[in-house]
């Protein structure tokens, strides 16, 4: 951890709704002014998009069926520690990124004079010098485990952990509609991934010093048959606070002035789905203005 070069970190699982919350850190960033440097966790895996392919089918022939972005062996864990700890040290650190879409090729040849594709990364860059802090979002900002600790490094850790079934939902439904992926196979992915998920994903929050849980409120008992996603107006999302001296906030205030809003235990407040963006807003802009201050 480091006062004088913060690190935050977003982290959730695979279409959990880590974006919508890097949204709200980025909206925050702007209105105070704030260069962040953002790391992208797609950039720490090993493996470009068709040698995780190959990877895959290469560990099936093994007998191994669990293979999967979520474990240590498609991922460079010591890179991301090391991400962490050198920004905190020095203001600087190693970064590249991962390469979505045509739209993000297109834009990253452009800066490199290069000819990448989707599904590949661009060269390592050191970076971040004039920056205020660090902001990771990805699937593994505060894994503990494999001789790794990348949970010390960070200055904020913000878990998004929707329900279970929800978070099914939500993953069937955006692989379907961005990568024309069927139900079936996102359940394979699924099944596939689950002792990562269990192991290496799940842990991360009880290191998380504020959750986020979005519950929905309407039946979900069969995530593979259900297509339409819970809005936020049938949602509540519960909000856990591991230490309030790190992290303090005025739970009467912010039920004040979140209407349908309620303490449910000493650290923990649940607000209305359609609310999420406003109690982030009132919760994290003063931790965000205090890390900068003490800078």
């Amino acid at each position: 951890m480091s006062k004088q070069h913060p690190v935050v970190v977003v982290t959730g699982s695979s279409g959990a709704g880590t974006t919508f919350v890097k949204r709200a850190f980025e909206s925050i960033f702007e209105k105070e002014e704030i260069t962040a440097l953002i790391v992208e966790g797609d950039s720490f895996h090993k493996y470009d998009r068709a040698a995780m392919k190959k990877m895959v089918q290469t560990e099936e022939e093994k007998g191994n069926n669990h293979f999967s972005h979520f474990g240590p062996d498609a991922n460079e864990f010591n890179k991301i520690e090391d991400t962490f700890k050198d920004y905190g040290t020095t203001g600087t650190c190693n970064r590249r990124y991962y390469i979505h879409s045509d739209e993000e090729a297109v834009e990253h040849n452009a800066r490199l004079d290069s000819n990448l594709n989707p599904g590949e990364f661009t060269p390592w860059e050191e970076v971040g010098a004039g920056t205020d802090l660090l902001f990771y979002e990805g699937l593994h900002g505060a894994v503990v485990a494999d001789g790794v600790n990348m949970a010390k490094y960070g200055d904020l850790k913000v878990g998004v952990v929707p329900s279970i079934n929800l978070e099914w939902i939500q993953k069937i439904s955006r692989d379907n509609a961005e990568r024309g992926y069927s139900a079936e196979d996102t359940v394979d992915t699924i099944l596939r991934r689950m002792p990562d998920y269990i192991n290496y994903i799940t842990p991360q929050f009880s290191e998380t010093d504020i959750n986020f849980q979005r519950i929905a409120t309407v039946d979900t008992s069969n995530p593979f048959i259900c297509r339409d996603i819970p809005t936020p107006d049938e949602s509540l999302v519960v909000i856990r606070f591991k230490d309030l001296e790190k992290t303090p906030v005025d739970f009467t205030a912010v039920k004040n002035m979140i209407e349908g809003s309620f303490i449910s235990r000493r650290n923990t407040i649940v607000v209305p789905g359609n609310k999420m963006s406003l109690a982030m807003e009132i919760i994290l802009y003063p931790i965000i203005n205090g890390l900068v201050a003490n800078k």
